[in-house]
């Protein structure tokens, strides 16, 4: 691995004459500077820590209840009922103070406590507003009298300028749906899959299931809810991601096509806690998953892999042309400018030397099968310069391929954005690090975008749609039933109640007390032909694409999920733009993706027109 500049704090030679120790100035200034540096970092985060931590009430209230309570103490008015009194006699070094001393300490921790009470009391008062999901069902435009009280009490008990993860523990928990519930909506999400025949066996081991011993599986996910805010995502996470044992380029990971450059600061605003907070409308969502986006790596193992996060790294890792080159985010105790950064970069680009043995295809060990790449992980990186490499790549705070390609979308070529699709979903197989958190990916001509491996963070939520045949009045009736329908699906989904991590959740549990359940098993053994997901944009309204659509990105796809199936990433920009990626794999003869894109793109023409044929009725 290449590095741009090394440099020794303090020499030294022994002589007859003693020791003779050479200091360097100009690098101990530099170590100074970085201590410096580290601990403003750490401040900034106590700071937003505190901040977070005290959230929806702030430290200037706790200075406006310490003044109350001493105000009232001057006018002789007791609003503690006595506790200031049995706060001071309490106090073990009271021998050590004035009498008047021994007040006004009493009387700040009573106003601490009173002050954490009120906290704990908004925050539980936040959880039980947050519960409420009857605005979720309600029609656009039109909100009910119950949703107005309560989108006013949420306004009012939110406070001000929350930060990225102020409402963390304001947030209910993710509610267990019924056994009832989740099987009559499996049933009926398979009906139009399955024949009466199929339908009426699969009907009657559900029922079975629902006897026994799906009650005692349902019991074991009702004791983990109330001690695990997620009952979900942590098995989610090792089951369907880390025990994967097939390649996780393509499989797993997905890509993104940037609309616009990333900026460090991005970065130093993750580390300090300080973007704003992620929510829908006025809504907090959860916003655990940033805390991994950067410093992040999955580490792979013969039976699991795990994910590695470390708090604060200085380098990045850039690979370009086969060679590695670690770079550094920080210079004398500050972050390096753009200008900076990008002098770097240049010089990298200039650099013409040639690949060391077994540097240049050397991330393909990350695109291939777990196992072999642990193991190989286990024998020949666990010493010398082989480890020091592996070891600044992994705790890198993310990947960078300077690629020597030029990708991007051309009117004048149909199939543009497909080759750039391809590139950020796979590259060249070795030029992307498949086990960051994140690959930042920057072509020759300017343009950029993400691969991203998918443990760390959940994917988008899931819907799809298919449409056929030609516009008859009868079938703008069926669309918007079938809207409807697949409207409230999501919905439910989005509320904690969907089908299939509750059904995943059940599985575990009887894979742990080992007892199989048949209709848990042709459930999850079910293979997925067509697996869709959505990309949101504007999640944190960072720009008006209305004014400025020319950074508006094309979103992002993934790989499919069965052999002979497509993977579907549909993103809806604004009122104006729908994008879509899809992939397959070539080895299946009954897929295309060009023209299983050209079906989509004549479906959305035919849903226009039969919004089109309503206006003419």
């Amino acid at each position: 691995m290449a590095e741009a500049h090394q440099a020794v704090a303090f020499q030294f030679t022994v002589t007859p004459d003693g020791i003779d120790l050479q200091l360097s100035r100009e690098v101990l200034k530099h170590i100074y500077l970085s201590g410096v540096t580290s601990w403003k970092k750490r401040a900034i985060r106590f700071k937003n820590g505190v901040l977070t931590g005290v959230y929806p009430a702030s430290p200037s209230s706790w200075l406006i209840v310490v003044i109350a309570i001493m105000s009232t103490m001057y006018a002789r008015i007791d609003p503690s009922r006595g506790m200031i009194d049995r706060i001071k006699t309490s106090l073990p070094v009271s021998e050590f103070m004035t009498v008047q001393t021994q007040m006004v300490l009493s009387a700040i921790l009573f106003a601490t406590g009173l002050w954490l009470s009120f906290i704990f009391l908004l925050r539980y008062i936040l959880k039980a507003l947050l519960s409420y999901h009857s605005w979720i069902f309600e029609s656009h435009g039109k909100m009910s009298f119950s949703t107005k009280i309560w989108l006013s009490l949420v306004k009012l008990l939110s406070g001000r300028r929350p930060l990225l993860y102020s409402f963390q523990a304001s947030l209910p928990r993710l509610p267990v749906p019924s056994i009832d519930d989740t099987i009559r909506r499996y049933l009926e999400s398979v009906r139009p899959l399955l024949d009466d025949e199929q339908y009426k066996q699969m009907e009657t081991v559900a029922n079975d299931f629902k006897k026994d011993p799906a009650p005692k599986f349902q019991k074991h996910l009702k004791l983990k809810s109330w001690w695990a805010t997620n009952y979900v995502s942590d098995w989610w996470e090792e089951y369907i991601y880390l025990r994967g044992r097939d390649p996780i380029m393509v499989n797993s990971n997905f890509y993104t096509m940037v609309s616009r450059h990333l900026h460090v600061a991005y970065l130093l605003q993750c580390n300090h806690k300080a973007l704003r907070m992620l929510a829908l409308g006025i809504v907090p969502m959860c916003s655990f998953q940033y805390e991994r986006m950067f410093n992040t790596t999955r580490i792979p193992g013969i039976e699991t892999d795990f994910v590695q996060h470390l708090k604060d790294r200085k380098h990045l890792v850039v690979y370009h042309r086969g060679r590695f080159f670690k770079v550094w985010l920080y210079y004398g105790g500050r972050h390096l400018w753009p200008s900076e950064l990008e002098l770097q970069f240049q010089r990298i680009l200039d650099d013409k030397s040639e690949p060391q043995p077994g540097e240049l295809k050397l991330p393909s060990l990350t695109a291939g099968n777990r196992v072999p790449w642990a193991r190989a992980r286990l024998k020949y990186f666990t010493e010398g310069i082989n480890q020091a490499s592996l070891e600044a790549i992994e705790t890198a705070a993310f990947f960078l391929t300077l690629d020597d390609e030029a990708h991007g979308y051309d009117p004048e070529n149909i199939r543009s954005l497909d080759l750039y699709a391809k590139s950020l979903l796979h590259g060249k197989c070795y030029d992307r690090w498949f086990d960051k958190s994140f690959t930042l990916i920057v072509y020759k001509n300017g343009k950029i975008g993400v691969n991203t491996e998918h443990s760390w963070a959940d994917s988008p939520i899931i819907g799809h749609i298919i449409f056929q045949d030609h516009c008859l009045k009868i079938q703008l009736a069926l669309f918007k039933k079938a809207a409807d329908k697949h409207q409230n699906m999501y919905r439910l989904a989005m509320t904690g109640a969907g089908i299939d991590r509750h059904l995943f959740c059940l599985y575990i549990v009887s894979k742990v007390m080992g007892i199989d359940s048949p209709f848990l098993k042709q459930v999850l053994s079910e293979p997925w032909r067509l697996s869709t997901s959505q990309t949101p944009q504007q999640q944190l309204n960072l720009i008006d694409i209305q004014k400025f659509p020319k950074y508006v990105g094309a979103g992002g796809g993934f790989g499919p999920v069965a052999d002979d199936g497509y993977g579907v990433s549909y993103i809806i920009v604004g009122e104006n733009l729908i994008t879509f990626h899809i992939s397959s794999k070539f080895s299946s003869p009954e897929t295309d993706s060009f023209r299983f894109g050209q079906n989509i793109r004549q479906a959305m023409l035919d849903i226009r027109a039969l919004f089109n044929l309503k206006e003419k009725m």
